[in-house]
């Protein structure tokens, strides 16, 4: 049995969590090609660790838009030699996979978090593969396309709504069920900043909600600057989607993250007190 059991989400009083993103992929739009070797991969694990993270999101497949797919056999090979060394760190590791096989494959390897980008609902084993590691798993909104007549909101909302009846069905907990929005996937620039704006409403179904817009297009829309420029952006929207309740924030960089989840951390107690 995996370690799942190992990973636990913050409690209301403590800070965020803050997950870093490790790519073993050669396309991923911000960072590819730098993580395939297994000494980089780990070499970089260990970075975002001492710098506070709380969770490694490892991924063999790039998903940013116009990316082409990779085949179950080319996703693992990539993956297979980072993720025990990584694990064997110590730091809960996630999955960052759409595919049940490789889902299953990476748990028994260590991981302890499944992120599927797809919600449960790309690959029809996903729901039943992931009940079997015991893994958390969260289940992020996505659209083939964008649609700007669509609202973005009610389209989540029910997004959301199939994903927990297919968790559910298969037999995960709730407690190891998180949502993500899914900044940038499917979405306009204005849809995203909708969505951030009411960020809050998305706690309405009672799970735990993660925020991830690293360094994406919403970013460089707003401010036009490059991937590797948009950490103050990056920064800014993650503090406001942690201030509407973001348990957990997907990042490129861990430790200017990690400070800002300090402070709200410390003003939330102080407001409390």
């Amino acid at each position: 049995m995996p370690r799942a059991a190992s990973y636990r989400l913050p409690s209301p009083d403590s800070r965020p969590h803050v997950m870093g993103i490790l790519n073993v992929t050669p396309d991923s739009f911000s960072d590819g090609g730098r993580f395939n070797a297994v000494h980089a991969a780990v070499a970089h694990a260990r970075q975002m660790i001492s710098e506070g993270a709380d969770i490694l999101d490892i991924g063999g497949e790039s998903t940013r838009p116009g990316s082409t797919p990779v085949t179950l056999d080319d996703e693992w090979s990539r993956l297979a030699p980072m993720l025990e060394p990584v694990a064997d760190l110590g730091t809960p590791v996630s999955i960052d996979t759409y595919k049940a096989e490789v889902a299953r494959r990476a748990c028994a390897a260590g991981a302890i978090i499944i992120n599927d980008v797809w919600g449960l609902q790309r690959d029809p084993a996903m729901p039943d593969a992931a009940a079997e590691t015991g893994a958390h798993v969260i289940m992020m909104h996505n659209r083939e396309a964008a649609d700007p007549d669509i609202d973005i909101l009610a389209d989540i909302d029910r997004w959301f709504e199939r994903s927990m009846e297919l968790a559910e069905k298969a037999g995960i907990p709730r407690e190891k069920q998180i949502l993500d929005p899914g900044f940038g996937f499917g979405k306009t620039i204005d849809q995203n900043f909708q969505i951030l704006n009411r960020f809050e409403t998305l706690k309405k179904h009672g799970l735990p909600v993660l925020a991830g817009a690293s360094r994406k297009r919403m970013i460089g829309a707003v401010l036009s600057v490059e991937t590797d420029d948009r950490l103050y952006g990056s920064l800014s929207v993650h503090l406001l989607a942690m201030q509407k309740g973001a348990a957990i924030v997907r990042v490129h960089d861990v430790r200017p993250h990690v400070d800002a989840a300090r402070i709200l951390a410390a003003m939330v107690a102080e407001h409390v007190q």
